[in-house]
């Protein structure tokens, strides 16, 4: 007997399993971060890895900010970890962002990103004021090891899930 689901159904349940997914990292994380206490600069790295595996449960929600974290949290991983030096950050993050946007390129070809889409320039432009007021010295004391800890991931990962959770309950 065949079973025949609406395209609504198929899309929520998939939006669902996306929020869960992005819950089950940020308990991960914070369990690790709490726990363990890791040394090494993962932060931003771990939070574009979840960000991008959540989106391809999902290609339609998150794929632009998967492409972006990841990619700009291997740039500062390398540098963090000591692999590039401080001349090599920018053109690293100028690289990242051009990959990135080329992802994004690809995902918009098969329909997965619309064209009006304006996230790729808001995260660039946040990544650009967070370096500014790095490089300033304007930011608070415990803001960069936050960043690199397991903490950023945590939080960020269990508010998007929280958020992509209600919305998929609500529509």
């Amino acid at each position: 007997m065949s079973k025949k689901f609406s395209g609504h159904f198929v899309t929520r349940a998939r939006d669902r399993r996306q929020a869960l997914l992005l819950l089950l990292f940020g308990i991960i994380c914070l369990l690790v971060a709490w726990l363990v206490h890791p040394s090494s600069p993962l932060g931003v790295l771990v939070l574009g890895a979840g960000v991008f595996i959540a989106a391809l449960v999902n290609p339609y929600r998150l794929m632009i900010a998967g492409w972006l974290l990841l990619l700009l949290g291997i740039a500062v991983f390398l540098f963090f970890s000591g692999h590039i030096s401080g001349a090599q950050v920018f053109p690293a993050y100028i690289v990242a962002i051009g990959l990135a946007l080329l992802g994004i390129a690809l995902m918009g070809r098969r329909g997965y990103v619309k064209a009006g889409a304006i996230s790729p320039g808001l995260i660039v432009l946040l990544v650009g004021i967070v370096e500014v007021l790095l490089v300033a010295n304007r930011t608070p004391s415990n803001f960069l090891p936050f960043m690199l800890s397991l903490w950023l991931p945590a939080i960020g990962l269990l508010v998007l899930g929280v958020c992509y959770l209600v919305v998929s309950i609500i529509e």
